[in-house]
C-alpha cells in the first residue's frame, strides 16, 4: 500500500465485547479521593521521554499546531493523541500515553492545540472543546506519512474534541478506532460544577483561569479589538470567560451556545468507530449525571467503563511509590486490542 492511502477498515462492533482491561481499576492506597487521584497523577509522574521529535505544522489559515512525533515505520499503526485545557503534548499523561505507544513499536503524534505550544499561535481564536478542524487538518498530513491504521486517544477536553470528530465524520471518519478518558460530555454542567464549587474546585478553577487570561492578555496586545482586558480581569468564572472570550472568538452568540454545540454527549449515537470510553464516577469536574451511560450502551461502536474512583485524568493504581497509570495503558491497550482483529 503507498503512502496516502488508507487501509481497508472494517469491524463487526460486537467484537469490542472482547476487550476487558487486565487488571481491573483498583486505586493505589492512600489515593482513593477523587482529588488525590486527580493531584498525585497531574503533579508526580514523569514527563521525560527519549525518541520525541518537536515539529511545527502550518495550518491552512496561516496559523500552526506544534506536534511531537514520535517516530515508527509507516506500516505500523500510529496515534493521533490529544490533550485537556490549558495542558499540552508534554503533560504527564500524554507523555505516559506515548510511553505505552512507543513499547508496542507504534508511532504517535501528540498535538499541542493552537497557543499550547512552545509560542502563542498567529490568530486571535486558539481552542475549544467542539474544535476539531485542527485535528482534521492533523489528521490529513498524518496520512500523506503513513499507511498503516490511525487510532485516536483523548484526555479530557481532548477527549471531547476526538469525540465531535468521530460523531462528525461517521463511517467516514479518518481515525480508525479511538480511545477517550474523563470527557467532559456535558459542557454547561462541567462549567457550573466548576464554577459553583468550594475547596479544591476553587484550586482548580483558578488553575485554569489563570493561564486563560494570562493568554488573553498576550494576545490583547496583538489584537486589542478583540480583547476586553478590564473584563478578562473580572471574569472569576469558565462561564464567564467563555462568555468573553471563547464564544466570540469562535463564532458562538454566548458561552451556553458554545457548550451545546460543543458537547460530545448528544453526540454518541452518530459514533461509527470502535471507541473505548473511560470515565470515573468520583471525578471532581464532571458530574457523574452527565455520562451518557445509556446512550452509549446502545451504540454497538461504543464500549464504555464507569469506574467507583480515579479523579479526573487520573486513574492511579499500583502504590504512591510504585504508582502504576492504569487509563493510559488501557486506553492503548483497547488500541492494541483493535488492531489484533482488524482484518488485514
Amino acid at each position: 500500500m503507498r503512502a496516502g492511502v488508507a487501509p481497508s477498515f472494517d469491524i463487526n462492533p460486537r467484537a469490542l465485547a472482547a476487550f476487558v482491561p487486565e487488571p481491573s481499576f483498583v486505586a493505589a492506597r492512600g489515593l482513593t479521593s477523587a482529588h488525590a487521584q486527580t493531584i498525585f497523577a497531574t503533579l508526580l509522574r514523569s514527563t521525560r521521554l527519549a525518541g520525541v521529535a518537536y515539529e511545527r505544522w502550518d495550518l491552512p489559515d496561516g496559523d500552526f499546531v506544534d506536534v511531537a512525533v514520535l517516530a515508527a515505520p509507516t506500516d505500523r499503526p500510529h496515534v493521533l493523541v490529544l490533550h485537556g485545557l490549558e495542558s499540552s503534548a508534554n503533560a504527564g499523561y500524554m507523555i505516559e500515553t506515548l510511553r505505552a505507544i512507543q513499547r508496542l513499536g507504534w508511532g504517535a503524534f501528540a498535538m499541542n492545540f493552537r497557543s499550547c505550544g512552545t509560542e502563542m499561535n498567529r490568530k486571535p481564536r486558539s481552542y475549544h472543546a467542539g474544535e476539531t478542524g485542527d485535528a482534521l487538518e492533523t489528521l490529513k498530513r498524518i496520512r500523506t506519512q503513513v499507511n498503516g491504521p490511525i487510532y485516536g486517544i483523548g484526555f479530557s477536553l481532548g477527549g471531547s474534541v476526538m469525540m465531535k470528530l468521530l460523531s462528525e465524520t461517521g463511517a467516514d471518519c479518518p481515525i480508525d478506532a479511538a480511545s477517550v478518558v474523563s470527557v467532559p460530555f456535558d459542557l454547561s454542567k462541567c462549567a457550573d460544577l466548576i464554577d459553583e464549587g468550594r475547596g479544591w474546585l476553587v484550586v482548580y478553577r483558578e488553575r485554569f483561569l489563570i493561564r486563560m487570561r494570562k493568554k488573553a492578555r498576550e494576545k490583547a496586545k496583538r489584537f486589542p479589538d478583540h480583547f476586553d482586558l478590564g473584563e478578562i480581569r473580572r471574569a472569576r468564572t469558565l462561564r464567564r470567560f467563555d462568555e468573553l472570550v471563547t464564544a466570540p472568538l469562535h463564532g458562538f452568540a454566548s458561552a451556553e451556545e458554545y457548550y451545546q454545540d460543543s458537547s460530545a454527549g448528544p453526540r454518541v449515537a452518530q459514533i461509527a468507530r470502535p471507541t473505548w470510553v473511560l470515565s470515573a464516577l468520583d471525578d471532581p469536574l464532571i458530574p457523574a449525571s452527565s455520562i451518557p451511560i445509556e446512550a452509549m450502551k446502545r451504540n454497538p461502536f461504543i464500549q464504555s467503563l464507569q469506574t467507583e474512583h480515579g479523579g479526573h485524568v487520573g486513574f492511579v493504581a499500583g502504590s504512591r511509590l510504585r504508582p502504576q497509570y492504569w487509563a493510559e495503558a488501557q486506553a492503548v491497550n483497547f488500541l492494541a486490542h483493535i488492531d489484533r482483529i482488524r482484518p488485514r
